[in-house]
């Protein structure tokens, strides 16, 4: 838990963390209270771009979360057609990250990215179905060393005003890698591919980089799950 907390910072969140410090400091010789409020503020965007290690599974064919967050939706649905996936639906597990979670991506999968697209869009509460479709997003398609594809994409919030990625067509990833960032709430896609079972169920809780939601060489069907 501590190491979670007390996490180093990611690079995007430095020019906000410093903005946050000499504000709060230049506060402090004019209100004092607010000067307050506003290292509460800066404390918050601390702990919002915080970037931990995790411990990612290395075995060949396991799917891992991009995203911290919880499991929102596990429908079928047709891929973003930038990523010229064709029509068919494939099982999507959608991802919904609150201002409180990691918001640091990471790669669901080794393998070399066939294509990296961003799409401006809306700015859609990101729990919404209609938001893998209508939000801004970036989407990447990951060929995997079985010659299978794999669909991941960053989709901004209502909250979320921009997508961070480091990310392009060709590039070799490795599971669990970092690739990105949104800012502030947002949603993670991954689009499995045909046959592939999600072993996730709706309202669980994920980690980025260590949860497993499938697995390309197990024939298990899809999981079930119930609150207890």
């Amino acid at each position: 838990m501590w190491k979670s907390v007390a996490a180093p910072i990611h690079k995007a969140g430095v020019p906000f963390v410093a903005a946050g410090v000499i504000v709060t400091f230049l506060a402090a010789f004019a209100w004092k209270p607010l000067a307050a409020a506003l290292a509460l503020v800066t404390l918050w965007i601390i702990y919002f771009f915080r970037d931990p290690d995790r411990v990612v599974p290395t075995r060949e064919g396991l799917v891992v979360s991009p995203a911290d967050g919880m499991v929102q939706l596990i429908v079928p649905a047709v891929p973003p057609p930038e990523l010229e996936m064709g029509d068919k639906p494939l099982t999507r597990i959608s991802i919904f990250l609150n201002v409180f979670n990691v918001h640091v991506n990471r790669v669901p999968i080794g393998g070399t990215v066939e294509r990296a697209r961003y799409k401006p869009g809306l700015f859609l509460n990101a729990a919404l179905d209609k938001a893998s479709d209508d939000n801004e997003r970036m989407s990447v398609r990951v060929r995997v060393p079985d010659g299978r594809e794999i669909a991941f994409v960053q989709i901004a919030g209502l909250v979320a005003r921009r997508i961070l990625y480091d990310i392009k067509d060709g590039d070799a990833v490795r599971t669990g890698q970092r690739y990105g960032l949104i800012r502030f709430g947002s949603r993670c896609d991954v689009y499995l591919p045909e046959g592939v079972a999600p072993l996730v169920c709706v309202g669980q809780t994920t980690i980025g980089g260590e949860s497993v939601l499938a697995d390309l060489a197990s024939g298990e069907t899809a999981r079930q799950g119930e609150t207890r």
